[in-house]
């Protein structure tokens, strides 16, 4: 298999229910994880990218969140219609998809 140029890390961070911090597996951060390796599959982009899940990114109440190296980007509120344009845009097409990456402030 060839080194993959990027490399997506999805949190699925789980904490107990009525946490502070609240947790991206509650916010549907499986359901991002499992929609990215569906799609990676049905695509064939096996060569072009590697997802991993991650623990806790950071920003947990503004999860789900998902980290793409080797640029540093953190996308946050991702959900699972989201995959697909982080995947286009970003994954294959090399331009950060503004409308979800986080905040300056945020990272």
């Amino acid at each position: 298999m060839p080194k993959p140029t990027k490399h997506v890390f999805v949190c699925t961070q789980s904490r107990p229910a009525g946490h502070p911090r609240g947790s991206c597996q509650a916010k549907g951060g499986s359901e991002v994880l499992q929609t990215f390796w569906q799609q990676m599959q049905a695509r064939n982009l096996f060569d072009q990218f590697s997802v991993t899940y991650a623990g806790c990114l950071g920003p947990c109440d503004s999860g789900p969140n998902v980290l793409v190296y080797p640029e540093g980007v953190l996308y946050s509120g991702v959900s699972p219609t989201d995959v697909t344009a982080i995947i286009d845009e970003h994954l294959l097409g090399n331009q950060v998809v503004e409308r979800l990456k986080a905040p300056d402030g945020v990272w």
